[in-house]
C-alpha cells in the first residue's frame, strides 16, 4: 500500500498499512479470527462490514485486498449502474486470465445500491468472478436484498473504543513519515481526552479533529485544550432519520419514559433534536406513549401530549424543544398504565376471534315501527332514571357476556377506577 503525501488528508495518510497496525476489531482481526484467517489463507469469502463511521470498513478491505493479492476495485453507488457492474466484472475476469489475480471489489454504502444494481452482482458473486465487500453503516437486514445477503457473511464492527481512538491519535503525532511527527507536536492530556471524547469512536473524526487543531499552532508547540475544543466545536451526530440510527433512539427515548427515568429521556429527546429529528415526529410519539403507557393512570398525560404537540407547531424549533422537554419529563415522572391498550389488544383479539357478532337486541335504537315490532330496544334500561346512573344491565353480546377486557392497575388515578367499579359491580348486585 502506498504512502501517501502531505497534500492528502492525515486521516488518508494514516491508513493501517498491515494488520499489526490495524487497531480496534480484535472480535474480527486477532488470530484465529475469521479476518485473520482469511489473510493467512488468502481466500477471502463475499462479505458484507456493517458498522457505524470510522470504525475500518474500508481499511478492513483494502488490507485483505493487499495481504490476500487481490486488486482492489471501488465502486460507487452514486456514480455507478449495471452497465459499470458489467465493466468491472469483465475486467475482473480478464485480470484472472492473464494475471490470474483475482479481484477485490468494495462497495462503499452498499445500501445506497437499488435493487437492480444488487441483482447484478449475484451471478459474479456466485461465480467467484469477483470478491464483493460490501460496507454500510445502516442494517444490512433492512437495505440488503436477501439473495445477495444469503451470499455474503455480514460481519458486524463496533464503535472505536477510547482507548483505540486514543492509540490512533498517538500514533499520528507519532509518525514522521505520514503523521505529525514531523512536526515535533505535544498533544496535552486534556486535549487528547477531548478530541478522544469529540470522536465518538470514529477514528476518521479523530485524525480530522487533530489535524484541525494542530494546523491552529506552529511546528514544536503544544496543542491544547483550546485547539481541541475548536477543532472538535462543529462534531456532528449520527442520526440517519430513514435508518436504523433513527430507529435506536427513538426506542431508547420511550423506554427511557417507560421506565420512569426522566433524565435519561430527556437526554435521548436532546440527542433526537440536535440530530436534526423532525419534532413533530417526536411528539406523535410522545402523543401515543401518553395513551399506551400512562392511560388512565394520569389522564393529564394525553393532554400534556397533545399541547406539546401542538406548540411545536404554533411555537416552532429552537423554543419548542422547552415544551417538549416540558412534556418528556411529565410524561417520564407519571405514574404507568398500559391497562387501556392491553384492554383494546383484548377486545381486538376477541373480534378476530369470534368475528362481527350481533348486537344484542335491547341496545339497538328503534327509529321506526317495524324494528320495534322486532324488539329493538326492547328491554333497555336508560341509567339516568336510576340511583348513582347505575343499573344492572349486559351489554356484550350473549356469545362473550362477562367477558373482562380492562383490568385497571392499582397505580396513580387507576386506583380510584379500580374501586369505582369494584362499588358499582356491589351496587348493581343490590
Amino acid at each position: 500500500m502506498e504512502n501517501k503525501g502531505a497534500d492528502v488528508p492525515l486521516a488518508e495518510r494514516m491508513r493501517p498499512l498491515s494488520f499489526d497496525e490495524f487497531v480496534g476489531q480484535r472480535h474480527l482481526t486477532d488470530p484465529g479470527k475469521l479476518l485473520n484467517k482469511a489473510a493467512a489463507s488468502r481466500q477471502i469469502p463475499s462479505l458484507i462490514l456493517w458498522g457505524p463511521p470510522g470504525s475500518g470498513k474500508t481499511t478492513l478491505a483494502r488490507l485483505l485486498a493487499t495481504v490476500t493479492d487481490h486488486e482492489f476495485v471501488s465502486f460507487s453507488a452514486v456514480m455507478s449502474g449495471v452497465k459499470e457492474v458489467r465493466d468491472v466484472v469483465k475486467d475482473a475476469k480478464a485480470r484472472r486470465k492473464v494475471k490470474n489475480r483475482g479481484t477485490l471489489l468494495f462497495v462503499d454504502e452498499v445500501h445506497r445500491f437499488n435493487k437492480a444494481q444488487q441483482d447484478a452482482f449475484l451471478p459474479h458473486v456466485e461465480d467467484g468472478a469477483i470478491v464483493l465487500v460490501g460496507a454500510t453503516t445502516e442494517n444490512p437486514s433492512f437495505e440488503v436484498i436477501a439473495p445477495l445477503l444469503s451470499r455474503c457473511q455480514v460481519l458486524t464492527l463496533q464503535r472505536l473504543e477510547d482507548d483505540d481512538i486514543g492509540a490512533i491519535l498517538d500514533r499520528a503525532m507519532s509518525d514522521t513519515a505520514r503523521g505529525l511527527g514531523g512536526r515535533k507536536l505535544e498533544l496535552d492530556e486534556k486535549a487528547r481526552g477531548l478530541l478522544i471524547e469529540a470522536a465518538g469512536g470514529d477514528a476518521r473524526k479523530a485524525l480530522n479533529a487533530i489535524e484541525t487543531a494542530a494546523s491552529f499552532v506552529k511546528d514544536g508547540a503544544v496543542v491544547g485544550p483550546d485547539e481541541a475544543a475548536e477543532a472538535a466545536l462543529h462534531k456532528s451526530l449520527r442520526h440517519d432519520k430513514a435508518g436504523e440510527d433513527h430507529y435506536n433512539v427513538v426506542s431508547a427515548f420511550i423506554k427511557s419514559m417507560r421506565g420512569t427515568d426522566p433524565d435519561a429521556a430527556v437526554y435521548w429527546l436532546a440527542r433526537m433534536l440536535e440530530a436534526g429529528e423532525d419534532p413533530r415526529f417526536i411528539a406523535r410519539r410522545m402523543i401515543i406513549f401518553a395513551s399506551e403507557d400512562v392511560g388512565n393512570a394520569d389522564p393529564a398525560a394525553l393532554m400534556v401530549a397533545v399541547a406539546a404537540a401542538e406548540a411545536v407547531e404554533r411555537v416552532g424549533l429552537p423554543e419548542a424543544a422547552i415544551n417538549l422537554a416540558h412534556a418528556t419529563t411529565y410524561l417520564a415522572s407519571a405514574p404507568k398504565s398500559n391497562a387501556s391498550y392491553m384492554a383494546l389488544c383484548g377486545a381486538q383479539a376477541e373480534v378476530k376471534r369470534s368475528g362481527a357478532l350481533e348486537v344484542p337486541l335491547h341496545l339497538r335504537n328503534a327509529p321506526t315501527r317495524l324494528m320495534k315490532k322486532l324488539g329493538y330496544h326492547k328491554g333497555y334500561h336508560y341509567p339516568h332514571d336510576f340511583a348513582d346512573a347505575v343499573v344492572e344491565q349486559d351489554y356484550l353480546p350473549e356469545k362473550i357476556k362477562g367477558n373482562q377486557f380492562y383490568h385497571p392497575t392499582e397505580r396513580g388515578r387507576e386506583k380510584a377506577i379500580v374501586e369505582r367499579l369494584e362499588n358499582l359491580k356491589k351496587k348493581k348486585k343490590e
